[in-house]
């Protein structure tokens, strides 16, 4: 069991977190001295001496510990994971009875009331990520509380210690269980998709734009002319072809999305003569596509919230209202631009202004058709905003 050390928080931030903030800054503590070790168990205590949760101790990218119980006699063991993994499974009961879709995110850290922790269902398998050294402490007890609440056939991990985020990766990822085909073919609103649990730090498919997948194929694709810009393995074109798409073009630097693409075409059946898979850098695409005079019906902007290349580095926070004027400018007149990102840096509000500036720098009239932020089973904490990080937007080009 691990250790619990008491900490006193400082008064300037003890109101935020009695009103239910979940996440530790550094700022938060009076003497962090006293923790040697991520993975224990800190008491918080107000100026006063009075209890006000408990957290663990675990250093990432946004802070340095999460709040786990607002409850002093609450021990964090096997059980308290039990319970906090049942809550799941039950607020996720329809994902689990629904056919055409296989995968899903089980646990969404902490909209689920533990973050740094998240758990993704593909059909059967699970695959745990661990987003500091001090939740992956708690590895033993997490085991057994899955065990004990859910049947599954197996369990990968991928591991996010250091500061930046980056994936730590093992001869294999596969921690118990039966191991996975590969690939595993999964199922989303009966698209196939496959992925693999053992292949480095992402799988092959991004759950958290199911909607967005599923709007472009059954509302916007048929007919059109479609533009997959940093495509990674397609998914959208896939989505985009089923829709009735006249054509679709995927662009991604990464060499491995034309065999990656190309095998998600191939497994739903898409004739792959009508698909375009073109491996380069996206801003050297729009370039070329601007000199080429070629325009779209209908485009897709996912890029990486931050991103580096020998050429450029791309930050979204910085750089998407100059990424959509690229995009604006190869886009056929009544198009649409799906302009997306998973930035948690700053909200929708923000995001709107980027598209704004984009269109009214280039004299241009667009309209917003609708908006997405994340599906169902990534619940979302009301107390931490941050933690809906998904923004994405339909824009029409009206001029």
């Amino acid at each position: 069991m691990p250790k619990e050390i008491k900490v006193i928080l400082k008064k300037e931030f003890e109101q935020k977190v009695k009103e239910g903030y979940p996440l530790l800054h550094s700022e938060f503590i009076e003497d962090w001295s006293l923790l040697k070790e991520e993975g224990a168990v800190l008491k918080l205590y107000d100026s006063r001496g009075k209890f006000v949760a408990k957290a663990y101790y675990g250093v990432q990218n946004k802070g340095y510990g999460w709040i786990l119980s607002r409850k002093e006699s609450e021990v964090i063991d096997s059980g308290f994971f039990a319970r906090r993994f049942k809550e799941a499974v039950k607020y996720r009961k329809e994902f689990f009875n629904n056919t055409q879709t296989t995968a899903f995110r089980l646990f969404n850290g902490e909209g689920d009331g533990i973050g740094g922790l998240t758990i993704d269902y593909f059909d059967g398998f699970l695959v745990i990520t661990w987003y500091s050294f001090g939740i992956f402490k708690f590895k033993d007890e997490i085991l057994k509380a899955l065990q004990e609440v859910l049947e599954f056939k197996g369990i990968y991990q991928k591991r996010r210690f250091d500061a930046k985020g980056q994936y730590i990766g093992d001869e294999s990822d596969f921690l118990l269980g039966e191991k996975a085909p590969e690939p595993l073919i999964v199922k989303e609103n009966g698209v196939n998709f496959a992925v693999y649990l053992d292949d480095g730090a992402m799988v092959g498919v991004f759950l958290d734009q199911r909607e967005v997948r599923k709007t472009i194929r059954d509302k916007y694709a048929k007919g059109k002319t479609f533009l997959n810009t940093f495509s990674y393995t397609g998914a959208f074109s896939v989505f985009a072809a089923l829709g009735g798409s006249k054509e679709t073009t995927s662009v991604d630097l990464a060499k491995r999305s034309l065999p990656k693409t190309t095998e998600q075409f191939t497994i739903n059946g898409i004739d792959l003569n009508r698909q375009k898979i073109i491996v380069a850098d996206v801003f050297d695409y729009f370039k070329y596509a601007y000199k080429k005079g070629f325009k779209y019906d209908l485009i897709v902007s996912d890029p990486p919230s931050f991103a580096r290349s020998k050429k450029r580095t791309f930050s979204a926070s910085r750089d998407y209202t100059k990424l959509l004027k690229e995009i604006i400018a190869i886009t056929e007149k009544n198009g649409v631009i799906v302009a997306s990102t998973n930035a948690a840096n700053f909200g929708m509000m923000k995001f709107k202004g980027f598209i704004d500036k984009a269109f009214k720098d280039m004299k241009i009239k667009y309209k917003i058709e609708e908006s997405f932020s994340l599906p169902k089973d990534f619940k979302v904490d009301p107390k931490y905003p941050q933690g809906n990080y998904l923004k994405v937007l339909f824009v029409r080009k009206i001029g």
